[in-house]
Order: C-alpha cells, then sequence, then structure tokens
C-alpha cells in the first residue's frame, strides 16, 4: 500500500497549486491522508482550515482516514528536539530577528564559505548568559558539524530516494547550514515537525513541489539521526501564473474559492492542471 499526504496550512485559502498537490497525493496514493500544517499560530486561522475541507470536498479529493492536526503533537516535537539537544547535536541561538539578518549581511569568516547561517558564535557567553537571565526563548538549531560527525562515526550515510528517477540521493547540509529545528515562539519548525509527522503517519511516498527538492537533504539526514524511517519523494512541477510566477495565498484571484464563484467547475479545474508525474518505481 502506497501512503501519500497532503499537508497545507490554513494560513490563506487554498489556490490552484495546492489543488495538484492533492490530486498528485490521491492519484500516486491509495488514497491519501490530510494533515493540516497548524503549528504556527501566529497565522493559522480556523476558517481556512473549514475552507480546505470545503474545498478538496468540492474538487472530488476525499481524504482517508481523520483528519491529522499538527497541534496536536506538540509533546512528540518536544520530544525529537530533546533527544537531539541530549546528543548535543542543537544549540539553542538566542539572536534576535534584526540580529539574525544584521549576521547574514555582515562578512564573518567562521565557516567561511558557508552559504546558510551558523549562529553558535553569534554572540559571547556573557550576551548569551544576560538573555537566559532576562527570560528570552531561544531558537534551537542543528549543529550541522556535529551532526556529520555524528554519523560518520556511526557509519551512516543519509541518503533519500527520488520516486521520479528511482535513484538514492546522498543528503547533505552543504547548504543549509544549521537550520532552525525549535523556533522561539511555537517551539517546532517545518524540518522537525514534518520528518516525525511522516513517520507517526507511516507515510511512504511524500510528494511535494519541485521547491521543497532541497529541503529533502535535510529531512533525510534528521530521519537518520532520530532512527526514523525515510520515505520516497516524489517532486513535482509547481502551477505558476501566466506570468510564470509561482503562485501565493496572497493571489486571490487564482484561490479555488475565487474560480468556484466565477462560475469554473470543479472539473474544470482539474482537466487545467499539469498531468500527474509518472513513477518509474514500485513502493
Amino acid at each position: 500500500m502506497v501512503k501519500t499526504r497532503f499537508a497545507p496550512s490554513p494560513t490563506g485559502h487554498l489556490h490552484l497549486g495546492h489543488a495538484y498537490a492533492a490530486l498528485v497525493a490521491a492519484r500516486l496514493g491509495d488514497g491519501y491522508l490530510l494533515r493540516i500544517d497548524d503549528i504556527d499560530h501566529t497565522r493559522c486561522r480556523p476558517a481556512f482550515t473549514d475552507q480546505i475541507f470545503d474545498d478538496l470536498q468540492w474538487l472530488g479529493l476525499q481524504w482517508h482516514g481523520p483528519v491529522i492536526y499538527q497541534s496536536q503533537r506538540l509533546d512528540a516535537y518536544d520530544a525529537a528536539l530533546a533527544k537531539l539537544r541530549a546528543a548535543d547535536l542543537v544549540y539553542p541561538c538566542y539572536l534576535s530577528r534584526a540580529e539574525l539578518g544584521d549576521f547574514l549581511a555582515a562578512p564573518h569568516t567562521n565557516n567561511a564559505g558557508a552559504p546558510a547561517p551558523r549562529t553558535h558564535n553569534a554572540l559571547s557567553q556573557q550576551e548569551t548568559d544576560q538573555r537566559i537571565a532576562a527570560g528570552m526563548q531561544p531558537a534551537w538549531r542543528l549543529h550541522a558539524d556535529k551532526a556529520i560527525d555524528y554519523l560518520a562515526a556511526a557509519g551512516t550515510k543519509p541518503q533519500w530516494l527520488d520516486a521520479a528517477s528511482g535513484n538514492h540521493i546522498d543528503a547533505s547540509l552543504t547548504a543549509f547550514g544549521d537550520v532552525v529545528l525549535g523556533r522561539k515562539d511555537i517551539g517546532t519548525s517545518y524540518h522537525l515537525s514534518v520528518v516525525i509527522d511522516d513517520a507517526m503517519d507511516r507515510v511512504s511516498l511524500v510528494t511535494r513541489g519541485d521547491d521543497l527538492r532541497d529541503s529533502t537533504h535535510v529531512h533525510a539526514i534528521l530521519q537518520a539521526l532520530l532512527d526514523l524511517p525515510s520515505p520516497a519523494y516524489l517532486h513535482h512541477p509547481l502551477v505558476n501564473d501566466a506570468a510564470g510566477n509561482r503562485l501565493a495565498k496572497r493571489d486571490d484571484a487564482r484561490s479555488i474559492v475565487s474560480l468556484r464563484e466565477d462560475g469554473i467547475s470543479a472539473q474544470e479545474i482539474i482537466d487545467s492542471l499539469p498531468d500527474i508525474p509518472a513513477l518509474p518505481i514500485s513502493h
């Protein structure tokens, strides 16, 4: 049985790109799970969640089983982060948003040439202690160098299976550096929560947009660090607007709600979407 999932975030209306992502998950899996990515309480709204249900049912893309909510899994994310902390694979980052922006913009030589932030040396111990004393909550970042050494010492070489080609891809953190695994405001991050979710839901094939292909490297490494199974991944093309730009929730003209209001039928929407990618491998 091929288990897929569609995991929208209720921060706006679904658009054609979401419809295509749900269609791919439904067609390539034996049905699909619906997971609501509602961990960002600062942006998610119940009205958008209700509209997701309505739009999917109207499109004929009925999900299988009960709806899953990430907001009900915070304990699982906390436990995973605690496991990484115990292994000394993450570190707290007390930089403010403005300081982080300045840090990324400034020329500095620690880990020269790294294209992604490595902030463990950004503050002095005195500055860190002052922020702890003031009650500041940190973000938690993966210590990429320690993670790489940890896996090498264990003789583990993380890979992910590209379902489109059938090839196994070596996972790398080179383009990411020390990614955030626990945000200050919500305690987790997309990278951490998604690997926990896919393991808990026993997803065997992750289908998602090609814009998330690079993130799969991070997820394969986290799966190895946390002893989680690694599903196959299918990164499908994005649905763009007439100018070739990626659709965004702020572009309401392409939302399913707006198209419905304009009298476009569900079948017309489905027919307008790109072909479903073919899979050369079985799962």
